[in-house]
């Protein structure tokens, strides 16, 4: 992270922005330590020149690794241009803060882009990296003991369809979701991937069908050849809340990760279109019906009788 005597911030981290929302999470946390406005953080492409071995950002841990190595970095400015406050003024660097660009001392508040300038003039670094590892997890192969996840995110979906009995199509007529995300970084980002998550998890268990030949080779291999959801498919009541207790571990902001954990509520579209066939069949008998549940096999379901 680099701080320019404009009181602009600089800041790369080792994630791969995917649309997730990670620029803007990073961004955001570097902004709260150092009390400036969002606008005057840049987040540079990510790139291994910059750094090098990066953790892969996957399993929704982007903003968990990142978001904290760039606090660390962050504090190291902060306390930086805290000391240097502290000697001006004569007070001690805890009772220096940092907020609403500005550096507030007991005795003077200065514009955070003038405290910059003269901490440059007098050779204060203006510039740090910073490093984090997830504390107390551990896994034992050999035992299959140990703690492999530093904490768990919980979810619960409603959904309600409605089939049509004589040719197996159907609709998602509402969905309701609560999540947990810990305490939100960005609500707005979270309840986004929330619904996206979901709907993706939808067209898995419901659409997206794999077709392999008498070769044994898949032949639905891109949208051009199996059905994905679109716009059309999106319940018009689609509503997501979000948990409001904050993460128990020591995550950033106590936040929770949030891109993949929400595609498993779309197994309550799959149960409500197995209770809606058994709605239909009134025979009080199983309903077996395999995923995905395309129109063909809702309609097979309605048909026979396990």
């Amino acid at each position: 992270m680099h701080v320019y005597t404009d009181g602009s911030v600089q800041v790369n981290h080792g994630g791969t922005e995917m649309g997730q929302g990670l620029h803007t999470k990073v961004a955001q946390v570097v902004a709260d330590e150092l009390g400036v406005p969002l606008a005057r953080v840049l987040v540079t492409a990510s790139a291994t020149d910059k750094v090098p071995n990066a953790s892969a950002t996957a399993a929704s841990s982007g903003t968990d690794l990142n978001g904290k190595a760039a606090q660390a970095a962050a504090r190291t400015v902060r306390d930086n241009l805290a000391a240097f406050v502290s000697g001006l003024d004569g007070c001690g660097a805890g009772a220096v803060e940092f907020r609403a660009g500005q550096v507030i001392s007991p005795s003077v508040t200065r514009a955070f882009a003038e405290v910059v300038k003269a901490a440059y003039a007098n050779r204060i670094q203006l510039w740090s990296d910073g490093f984090y590892r997830t504390p107390r997890i551990h896994y034992d192969k050999a035992t299959l003991t140990g703690r492999p996840f530093f904490y768990f995110a919980y979810g619960a979906a409603c959904s309600e369809v409605a089939i049509d009995t004589l040719t197996g199509e159907y609709r998602v007529l509402a969905v309701d979701i609560l999540h947990d995300v810990g305490r939100s970084i960005n609500p707005a980002i979270d309840i986004g991937q929330i619904e996206g998550g979901f709907i993706q998890g939808m067209g898995w268990l419901t659409t997206e069908e794999l077709v392999w030949n008498e070769h044994g080779a898949l032949t639905t291999k891109a949208p051009s050849t199996y059905k994905i959801p679109t716009a059309a498919d999106l319940p018009a009541h689609f509503k997501v809340h979000l948990w409001p207790e904050p993460n128990a571990e020591d995550t950033i902001f106590r936040s929770k990760a949030v891109g993949e954990p929400p595609f498993m509520l779309a197994v309550s579209v799959w149960e409500a279109l197995r209770n809606a066939v058994a709605a239909a069949r009134a025979d009080g008998q199983p309903v077996r019906m395999d995923a995905p549940a395309t129109a063909e096999r809702v309609l097979r379901a309605l048909r026979s009788v396990a």
